[in-house]
């Protein structure tokens, strides 16, 4: 057999279409709030550098907080039910958060573990890791988003119990304020058999430590 020769080729860089600027008056109304910011802390808008910003900038809080325009009860809608009487826990952990804290407007980033024990019927796992996100995306508090995750798992799904656990650093603690880099903020939510049982409970922590552990052969 002939050897295989392998041709090397450069990556095709394909430039990023410039975004139009938004013409709506929501629009326009905050692109001239951000002026206003930066005009406040001691910077020229005008300048080559920042001519732009304002648009950027609405277009990311479009994207930071998409949230808004979600209902996890759309998410959560579709069920299914053969799935041979399982009746154990379906745990998710490690599921990334990105949020902005709603004090500061400042993010704070982390992990959500998230379990529920099915009563007859289950849900795509990427819905869990969905309406994490949607509550996620939205100005919002740590234990408030906690609370929500969980109830709206409860409400949709009516599991026997439903758990999630947050840990998150949040920047507004960070890099101001008391200036703590290395503080962890850790909150829960548990609902029926979680609350109810001890060793339900126990179980969902223990996994929970075995899921941050990497997988052998990884």
């Amino acid at each position: 057999m002939g050897s295989v020769r392998f041709m090397h080729r450069e990556p095709i860089i394909r430039p990023s279409m410039p975004r139009e600027t938004p013409t709506d008056p929501a629009s326009v109304a905050a692109m001239a709030n951000v002026r206003a910011m930066l005009s406040f802390i001691g910077e020229d808008p005008d300048r080559e550098g920042l001519r732009d910003t304002p648009k950027r900038v609405v277009h990311a809080m479009r994207e930071h907080f998409v949230g808004y325009t979600m209902d996890a009860a759309d998410e959560l809608g579709r069920t299914f039910t053969e799935i041979d009487g399982y009746d154990q826990m379906v745990l998710l952990t490690g599921i990334d958060v990105h949020s902005h804290c709603e004090h500061h407007m400042v993010p704070f980033v982390g992990k959500a573990h998230v379990a529920y024990i099915p009563d007859g019927k289950v849900v795509g796992l990427s819905k869990l890791a969905k309406v994490v996100e949607i509550y996620s995306k939205r100005l919002q508090v740590q234990e408030k988003l906690t609370a929500q995750i969980a109830n709206a798992i409860q409400t949709h799904l009516q599991p026997l119990g439903a758990a999630v656990v947050v840990q998150a650093r949040h920047f507004c603690m960070c890099y101001r304020g008391v200036r703590q880099p290395h503080a962890w903020t850790t909150t829960s939510k548990l609902t029926g058999i979680f609350l109810e049982d001890p060793a339900t409970r126990s179980e969902f922590l223990r996994l929970i430590e075995i899921g941050q552990q990497p997988a052998s052969g990884w």
